[in-house]
C-alpha cells in the first residue's frame, strides 16, 4: 500500500452541500477501492491563479490515503467522468512527505500569536 494526497477543485456554481456531497462520493470510491482515507479538508471556495472554463473560483479539497495503485485509476476515472471537477492532481507520497503532512495535521507549523514572522536582514547577502 503506498501514500497518496489527491487535490481537485469542483466547479463555483455548486451548493457548499452538493460540494460535500461529491467530496463524499470520491471518498465511497477510494473506500470501495479498500483505500484507508486519512485525512479530507475542505479547503472552500477559493480564487483561482488563472480562469477555467471562464470561472475565477473554485470549490478546493485535500484527500490523503492510502491504497494500492489501481484505486488510482479509478478515481481518476471517476473524476473524469464528473462535470463538476474542474481539475485534478493526485500525488504519490514519499517518506518525508508522510511525515511533513502528519506534523502538518498537529498543527506544528502553525505561526503563534505572540510570534513574530522572520524579517530577514537588510544588507544581508545570500
Amino acid at each position: 500500500m503506498n501514500n497518496y494526497e489527491t487535490v481537485f477543485i469542483l466547479n463555483p456554481v455548486l451548493s457548499e452541500d452538493q460540494a460535500k456531497d461529491t467530496v463524499e462520493k470520491f471518498v465511497k470510491v477510494l473506500k470501495k477501492a479498500n483505500a484507508e482515507i486519512l485525512n479530507n479538508e475542505q479547503w472552500g471556495l477559493r480564487k483561482l491563479a488563472y480562469p477555467i472554463n471562464k470561472k475565477s473560483t473554485g470549490f478546493y479539497n485535500l484527500i490523503e490515503f492510502t491504497a494500492e495503485g489501481s484505486a488510482i485509476d479509478t478515481l481518476e476515472t471517476e473524476y473524469r467522468r464528473d462535470e463538476s471537477v474542474m481539475r485534478f492532481l493526485t500525488t504519490a507520497l514519499d517518506k518525508h512527505a508522510v511525515v511533513y503532512n502528519e506534523r502538518r495535521r498537529k498543527g506544528e507549523f502553525k505561526v503563534k500569536k505572540d510570534q513574530k514572522p522572520v524579517k530577514k536582514e537588510e544588507g544581508a547577502t545570500r
